[in-house]
């Protein structure tokens, strides 16, 4: 009797698993096959977005009314942002493609940079005209290779999972799909690697550009007692120590260190050994101390770290955490570029985070440029929305959605119990931003 007990015992959890595993099973096919879907539709709508950029700027080509240009050419600069997002959605983490991506974004950045711009004064010039010959030649060899890529996994039933796998074991078998996206990249990169930066890209300076700063040269002992001293700590403390290797902008040391509750991480230039940036992780309390009382631990603390003539531009608590962003004010001048963050703790005080590379990046590679000035104040308030009730006034450098720095009245107003900053550009009234000030975030769930 009890043997046949403990068989059906047996039995019943001998179905069990196999139940189990057969759910498992499925749930595990029904993830891989969502992840497939979308790797396919990602694919497809990448090779019909490109297709689609191939005829738009076709179009513009073709083109002579600045009217009908501005628009074409902001379809262009949404339509490559939305192929972006494309290529981000493939599995191709271990396959290079940057040089597709970056093809994508100098074609958007352009088109963008061209249609903002008044085409009735500055119409597309000799090279301009050129680059769009080449951007159209480049678009139509990346379009075949794509459907031809796309005739052959719809033709063979081909899978992108296989092409993850593939990637990640790094098989030498061939693989149609892989093939066919190293030959676009390839000419991704051929494109790339002409003479186009003067037209092509936004930005002046290169992301990967180093960063020369001033100050001696400081060893990793040096920087550990930089550390030690700063956040008070016992010599028994063991401080973790890396150098920045290759592809930085900025040589610097990073250290962390463990004492207990508290877990610590900083970094610090090797030139100069300028606090960068820091972050403390701890247990926080409830809040003690007002955002005015955290504000001024934030600016007791720039102060002893030789970051001057700064002042505080944004506050915002996060439930017990002070947030204080700081600007760099020159000849009355806010220079939102040159920006500091600090977090402060709101129980006691700490500072529990630091934020300094816009600052040191920007006031070190910044080049002399005389911006001019060619409105008053009262000039400038005509340019804003009426409706805005006027507050306060001052001057600003901010950077633009081209990615230049203009400078610009500050002028900070309300409208519907909401409050707003608008920037309009000091030369020719150009309205380049507007921004919603956000308010302290609710703290949720507390009585």
């Amino acid at each position: 009797m009890i043997r046949w007990i403990l068989y059906i015992v047996l039995l019943i959890g001998f179905i069990g698993s196999v139940i189990y595993g057969y759910q498992e099973h499925q749930e595990k096919n029904a993830i891989l096959i969502q992840a497939e879907n979308n790797y396919q539709r990602a694919f497809h709508d990448l090779t019909y977005r490109v297709d689609l950029l191939n005829d738009k700027i076709s179009t513009v080509m073709a083109m002579n009314t600045p009217e009908n240009l501005s628009p074409q050419l902001t379809e262009i600069w949404k339509i490559s942002s939305e192929a972006q997002a494309d290529v981000g959605q493939l599995p191709l983490t271990l396959l290079p493609f940057n040089k597709t991506e970056e093809f994508l974004t100098n074609l958007g950045e352009f088109s963008y940079r061209v249609a903002v711009r008044d085409l009735d004064e500055k119409p597309l010039n000799e090279k301009e005209m050129e680059l769009l010959s080449q951007l159209h030649q480049n678009s139509n060899e990346i379009k075949n290779e794509l459907r031809t890529v796309q005739h052959q996994v719809l033709n063979k039933g081909l899978r992108w999972m296989d092409v993850e796998v593939a990637l990640a074991t790094n098989e030498p078998s061939d693989n149609t799909i892989i093939d066919g996206l190293k030959t676009i990249e390839k000419n991704s990169e051929e494109f790339n690697s002409t003479d186009n930066e003067g037209v092509f890209t936004l930005n002046n300076k290169s992301e990967n550009e180093q960063i020369k700063l001033t100050g001696r040269e400081y060893n990793e002992s040096e920087v550990e007692e930089i550390v030690r001293k700063q956040f008070e700590l016992d010599q028994n403390v063991e401080l973790q120590v890396t150098e920045t290797g290759e592809g930085s902008n900025i040589s610097m040391y990073n250290v962390s260190f463990e004492t207990g509750e508290l877990h610590g991480y900083a970094e610090v230039t090797k030139q100069g050994a300028n606090m960068i940036s820091y972050m403390l992780t701890r247990e926080i309390g409830d809040s003690q101390i007002s955002l005015n009382k955290g504000m001024k631990q934030a600016q007791e603390l720039l102060e002893g770290l030789g970051y001057e003539q700064v002042e505080m531009v944004e506050s915002s608590q996060y439930e017990r955490v002070g947030v204080f962003r700081f600007v760099r004010v020159e000849d009355d001048v806010y220079y939102y570029p040159d920006s500091l963050q600090v977090k402060v703790a709101l129980d006691n005080g700490d500072i529990v985070g630091l934020s300094a590379r816009d600052y040191i990046i920007n006031t070190t590679a910044r080049e002399d440029v005389n911006f001019e000035d060619n409105l008053s104040v009262e000039e400038a308030k005509e340019y804003v929305n009426p409706n805005i009730k006027i507050l306060d006034t001052r001057k600003a450098v901010i950077q633009n959605d081209l990615g230049d720095e203009v400078l610009c009245y500050e002028l900070i107003g309300t409208l519907n119990d909401q409050t707003y900053r608008v920037y309009i550009n000091v030369n020719d009234g150009f309205e380049e931003k507007v921004e919603k000030l956000q308010q302290s975030e609710q703290l949720y769930g507390v009585d």
